[in-house]
Order: structure tokens, then C-alpha cells, then sequence
């Protein structure tokens, strides 16, 4: 009938965590109309909320009781008699005397001066090694709304985090407050009093004097400007018989992340080990930091700071000031300065006859990988591998490792990538800068001739070895007579060829040596034994 407070309770959100008290300070919107329904007042027309204490005496009575037990988004429908508005008096221009008065009001923020950070976390990673601290720098998104849910800001819509120090005033205070104790991957909801925030001014843009500020946040990343590398070693193998120290060179995968999980990069997915010196600074400073001391086969997880990293700017996919997390799996190293290893597992009780360069060797191998990746075996041919030692018909590396076997001997060889296949490697078989090790079994040894020799006599050489060449006795000698009479005194056991090359192709050789004017004949004149030539030039000299 107009004489008592009237409310109706229009709508109700289904979740009301609080309730307006006397001594709350509210923000609300509101119609004021008279019971014809003439309008008299609208905060809408202003385009901003009525701020206001609650039970302070800084509204008409009526409006004091009625705005008790709202909630924020709730909506009430308020008739104050008169005695519980402006009376008898009214407002001069407004109100007229004894006028009841309708409210439309929706309830937009809610808070009281003792009120505090409120943190509530709805999601935590199981794993939380490290939690955010006073001086820490941190990356996160966020989602920022007023009490009543309204979007005022999202770093998500920019595509980007929000990057700070924490608890140096580079924040509002309530959200320096909210944010420590956060880990990595944490999901929380931080609601924050204007006094804490933005105070009565508010920041002069979307957000308004007096708001309360909910902030959903995920935090992305920390880190503290103090920090080193950290590592964590995940599979060390049982033998190590030698770490990575300065001024090695490295072959090794890893998968590259953001401490959220983001893969930034992988050599994985390029098949494709990274190589790289290291301790040289030809890497960032924490992966040049975090190589060392690694055994071959060894994988550790290396967590980089983004100082030590990419720094503020960032780099391709890696944003500025992120952390970073690779995942790496060594699979081999050497240093410029290595020569061949040789390790020798089994040698003969008669082992008298040693392997020298000249030598015709008949040997099996298995060759693979420092990590044990299998790249060729004679065993698997069914036959074996056959060379000339000291010719270059093998890598330096494994000419090197061939040297001084005998018959029977088993050794393993390391060949460092510069006395094997180098930094290009064999495409689609070895990889470039790769270490090479091969298991070794010498079968056969042919002993070779003495150096720059392709054919040495048994016996005395003939008084007219001219003569018994050219048996046509024409004072000239053809490489088919040449051939021919060779080839009789290897299979007399008069001669030796050197073992392990194409008869026709050394025969060639000596008769082009004998031919000088190069007429395809040799004459007597031209015709000298290969000591002779040497006493010649000799006395030349």
C-alpha cells in the first residue's frame, strides 16, 4: 500500500558467494521512477554506477535496507514509502512531498576495506617443483573481468602473454600478492578490491573508480634473473669412459619446449641430428653450458633461463623472455685433436707377421655408430672386405687402424669424422661429422712389395733381360710381348706383382714408365730397371 519497504527479489543468480552487509561499499545501477511510472532518475543516463557505502547513512533509509542480501548480478524491484525516502519534504525540482519511490536495481560489485586478495586455485599440476616468489619474473595469460563477469581485458586476444616481475611494484598490488605461490601450468582466480587495484580513479580507460577486478590466470613460465642452468639427467649410461669438455664437438638430438609444454623445435622431426662445438659459444649460453661433462649415449634434461637463452627479444617461434626446456640425447662426440682408437680384444700367440702399408689385407667388420647404430657389415655380404693397406682405398682413419695386425687379431677401431667420412659424411649412409667404430677380424695378410714398387724379381735379374723381353728380336718391345713375358715370371715364381691390384692395369703401368717418348714401343735406350733410374738421377743431382 505504499507505507512499508517494499522488495522484490526479480532475478537471482544461481551462484551468490556473498551478500551485501551494512558497511559493504557497493556499485549498482538502478531505474528511479515514480509509481505512475514516470522516470525521475537513471544511473544508466550517466553512463556510470552509483558508488556508495552501505548502512552508512549515505542513502535514503529505504534504499540502505533494501540493498542488504544482494548479490552481485542479482536484481530487485524496491518501492520505499516515504518516511523511508525524502518525506514530506521531498527534493525541490524532483521529488514531490510524500512521493513513493520505485527502484529498478541490478547489483554490479561488492566489497568492504577489510577485505583481501582472494586466490581460489581450480586447477595444479601434479609436479610443482618451483613456485613463483618475490623478484621472480613470470609469463602468463589471463582473462580480466569485473564482479559481475564483464570482459574489460585478455592477453589471450592479443595472442600474447603478460610478462612482469612479481612483488617489485611493476603491478597493482593485489595481483603481485595473487600471483605468488603459483606453479607452472597453474590455473587460479584472483579477485581483487579496488583498493588493491585501481582504487577510486580507476586506470582511466575500461576500468572504473571503485571496481573489484577478477583476474583468471594461467601462468605460462618463471624464472628468477639469478638463476643457472638446471639439469635434470634422465638415462646416464652404465660405461662412461669419457665426458664432453670444452672445445668437443657434438652430434646430438633434442626436442626443444617452453616450460608449459609448448614444442618450439625438434631435430627429430627433421631426422637430423644438431652438431655444434661446444664451450665456443657457437650455441646459446645455457646449452653450451648444459653439454658439457655428457657421456655419448646420455640424455639430460637442460631447463635454460631465458638470459642464458634467447633473452627479452626471443627468436622465431621462442618468445621474448621464455625459459626453455630441450630434451637432449647425445649421440656422439669427438675433439679435432683425436687420432684412431685402437682397442685390441684378441691377438695370436704366433702373431710374427705384422700388418704394413703395401700389405694385401682380407678382413670382416662390422662398422656402426658411437651409439651403436649399425651401419654395415661384411658378415651380412657373406664375403669379405679386401685392400691394399696405405693405397687409399679405405678412410685415412681406417688405414690408420689396420696397421700392425696380425693374421687372426680382433680389435675394435674409433675413427674420429676427419680421418673418416668428415663433416658431408656418405649421403644416405653416414652422417656428416660422424664417429666411425669398426670391429675388426683379420683373415688374410699377402705382404706387399717395398714402396713405389709394382713388381720385384725373386732371383738375379737376367744379364739380357731386353733381349729375352723382345722375343721377336726386333729392337723393340710392344706391351703385348711386355705383358706376356711378365705375366711368365709370376707364374714361374721369378717375379712378384704387388698383391691386391688388376694385373693389366700395373702391367700398363710399367710399360707406360719404360715407354719415355711415349711411341707405344720401348727401345733398349729407354728400357732401365728401376735401381738403375735411381743411380741416374742421383748422379744427376
Amino acid at each position: 500500500d505504499g507505507t512499508e519497504l517494499g522488495v522484490e527479489r526479480r532475478f537471482v543468480p544461481e551462484s551468490c558467494p556473498r551478500a551485501v552487509r551494512p558497511g559493504d561499499f557497493v556499485r549498482y545501477h538502478y531505474l528511479g521512477a515514480f509509481p505512475d511510472g514516470t522516470r525521475f532518475d537513471s544511473s544508466y543516463d550517466r553512463g556510470s554506477t552509483f558508488n556508495v557505502f552501505v548502512g552508512k547513512g549515505q542513502l535514503i533509509a529505504g534504499m540502505d535496507q533494501a540493498l542488504v542480501g544482494m548479490c552481485v548480478n542479482e536484481r530487485r524491484f524496491v518501492k520505499i514509502p516515504p518516511k523511508l525516502a525524502y518525506g514530506s519534504e521531498g527534493v525541490p525540482g524532483v521529488i514531490p512531498p510524500n512521493a513513493v519511490l520505485h527502484f529498478d536495481v541490478l547489483l554490479i560489485d561488492l566489497w568492504n576495506s577489510e577485505d583481501e586478495v582472494q586466490v581460489q586455485t581450480y586447477f595444479k599440476p601434479e609436479k610443482c617443483p618451483r613456485t613463483v616468489q618475490v623478484s621472480d619474473f613470470v609469463r602468463y595469460h589471463y582473462n580480466g573481468t569485473f564482479l559481475d563477469g564483464t570482459l574489460f581485458d585478455s592477453s589471450h586476444n592479443r595472442m600474447r602473454t603478460y610478462d612482469t616481475y612479481v612483488g617489485i611494484g611493476w603491478l597493482i598490488p593485489g595481483m603481485d600478492q595473487g600471483l605468488l605461490g603459483m606453479c607452472v601450468g597453474e590455473k587460479r582466480i584472483i579477485t581483487i578490491p579496488p583498493f588493491l587495484a585501481y582504487g577510486e580513479d580507476g586506470d582511466g580507460k575500461e576500468i572504473p573508480g571503485q571496481a573489484s577486478l577478477v583476474f583468471d590466470v594461467v601462468l605460462l613460465d618463471l624464472h628468477n634473473p639469478k638463476d643457472g642452468i638446471a639439469i635434470e639427467n634422465q638415462l646416464v649410461p652404465e660405461s662412461c669412459e669419457r665426458r664432453s669438455q670444452t672445445g668437443d664437438f657434438l652430434r646430438y638430438h633434442y626436442n626443444g619446449t617452453l616450460l608449459d609444454g609448448t614444442l618450439f623445435d625438434s631435430s627429430y622431426s627433421r631426422n637430423r641430428t644438431y652438431d655444434t662445438y661446444v664451450g665456443k659459444g657457437y650455441v646459446i649460453a645455457g646449452m653450451d653450458e648444459g653439454l658439457l661433462g655428457v657421456c655419448t649415449g646420455e640424455k639430460r634434461r637442460i631447463i635454460i633461463p631465458p638470459h642464458l637463452g634467447y633473452g627479452e627479444e626471443g627468436r622465431g617461434k621462442i618468445p621474448g623472455s621464455a625459459v626453455l626446456v630441450f630434451d637432449i640425447h647425445v649421440v656422439d662426440f669427438h675433439n679435432p685433436s683425436d687420432s684412431v682408437s685402437i682397442t685390441v680384444h684378441h691377438k695370436p700367440s704366433n702373431c710374427t707377421v705384422l700388418s704394413k702399408k703395401g700389405d694385401y689385407l682380407k678382413y670382416h667388420y662390422n662398422a656402426s655408430l658411437l651409439d651403436g647404430t649399425l651401419l654395415d657389415s661384411t658378415h651380412s655380404l657373406g664375403k669379405t672386405y679386401n685392400i691394399v693397406l696405405g693405397s687409399g682405398q679405405v678412410v685415412l682413419g681406417m688405414d690408420m687402424g689396420l696397421q700392425d695386425m696380425c693374421v687372426g687379431e680382433r680389435r675394435t677401431v674409433v675413427i674420429p669424422p676427419h680421418l673418416g667420412y668428415g663433416e658431408d659424411g656418405v649421403e644416405g649412409e653416414v652422417p656428416g661429422s660422424a664417429v666411425l667404430v669398426f670391429d675388426i677380424e683379420l683373415l688374410e695378410l699377402v705382404s706387399g712389395l717395398p714402396e713405389g714398387y709394382m713388381f720385384v724379381w725373386n732371383g738375379e735379374v737376367s744379364a739380357n733381360l731386353f733381349e729375352e723381353i723382345d722375343q721377336n728380336h726386333d729392337g723393340e718391345v710392344l706391351l703385348e710381348e711386355f705383358s706376356e713375358y711378365i705375366q711368365t715370371q709370376v707364374d714361374t715364381g721369378k717375379g712378384k706383382l704387388a698383391p691386391g691390384f688388376d694385373f693389366e692395369k700395373i702391367v700398363k703401368n710399367m710399360f707406360t714408365n719404360q715407354d719415355r717418348d711415349g711411341n707405344g714401343k720401348v727401345t733398349p735406350e729407354e728400357f732401365k730397371l728401376k735401381d738403375q733410374e735411381a743411380k741416374e738421377e742421383h748422379d744427376e743431382l
